[in-house]
């Protein structure tokens, strides 16, 4: 598929379509025609079951926010079972890209030839097998396959060491390790952006820096860990797992959850959660952080 863009345009390749569940069509419809197209009439549904075909889709000129956002997910809203789709083709752009490309990417491939605004989605660049284009992969699809990837496969600075992905690169990444089914580490040396760790299964996702909004979302499994501070609605619809916060937390802790627990500086919790004594667990794990003493008294475990 090719298609020639005026403008850029958000939500192209979008396997939400800009979470449709929520906003019913009010913001993005899927029939709808992609604005700015030169020649062409393909509409936003289009282009996403052309890539979940396994087919690659070319886009001539800039393109605007979202790019790819859910690319690889047979979502289940949509009759999907939530897993990574494993043919799905590739996105290829002869332009720019806007911010949070790739965001929640499960699988496929993000080409860019000319350069992508900050912060990101849940991607990494690699090494790149089309001559002048920047190749971004979903990170959690390389957590999933990291005993195929060749060597030099992960750009410098980053780096797979000692069973866990390092990320150097000081790119601020939302989504990170979205959907993970695999007990693998993610270490983030510096801050991350919303949604850390959302719907993961396994793994564990540890920020040496600050957390944006959501972090933890909808965690399913799994441990998260924050050595700076968090955002508003950390954890919020959580199911299972661990989160850990070593500096603070702002408001609305635990919204919407129903299982698993938060371990974070005291605070008042969205009910129906409720703070509990810490458990030899905790304790065990504030000090694997450098936490001990009277200072574990200013930390509290959060649960239904």
């Amino acid at each position: 598929m090719k298609l020639k863009l005026s403008s850029p345009q958000d939500c192209v390749a979008d396997f939400t379509y800009n979470f449709f569940w929520q906003h019913r069509g009010t913001k993005l419809n899927p029939t709808d025609t992609i604005p700015s197209q030169c020649g062409t009439s393909y509409s936003y549904e289009d282009v996403v079951e052309a890539l979940k075909n396994g087919e690659d889709v070319h886009i001539k000129g800039d393109v605007g926010k979202r790019l790819g956002s859910s690319l690889g997910v047979a979502l289940v809203y949509f009759g999907g079972s939530g897993r990574e789709l494993p043919e799905v083709g590739s996105i290829i752009v002869d332009g720019n890209a806007g911010s949070y490309l790739g965001m929640s990417m499960l699988s496929g491939a993000i080409y860019v030839k000319g350069e992508v605004e900050e912060p990101v989605g849940n991607v990494i660049q690699v090494k790149s097998d089309l001559d002048g284009y920047k190749k971004f992969v979903s990170i959690t699809w390389l957590l999933h396959h990291i005993e195929e990837i060749e060597r030099g496969y992960i750009l410098e600075p980053n780096e797979f060491k000692e069973d866990e992905l390092l990320l150097k690169d000081g790119i601020l990444r939302s989504t990170l390790a979205a959907r993970c089914r695999r007990a693998a580490k993610v270490h983030v040396k510096g801050d991350v952006g919303i949604s850390a760790g959302i719907l993961m299964r396994k793994g564990l996702v540890l920020v040496d820096g600050n957390a944006g909004m959501n972090a933890a979302a909808l965690l399913s499994g799994g441990k998260v860990v924050i050595l700076g501070d968090a955002a508003e609605f950390l954890g919020v619809e959580m199911r299972k797992g661990l989160v850990f916060v070593k500096g603070n937390c702002k408001g609305f802790v635990g919204a919407k959850i129903t299982g698993g627990r938060i371990i974070c500086r005291r605070t008042k919790p969205v009910p129906p959660v409720k703070e509990k004594a810490l458990e030899k667990e905790d304790l065990a794990l504030l000090a694997e952080f450098g936490l001990s003493g009277m200072i574990t008294l200013n930390y509290g475990r959060y649960e239904v």
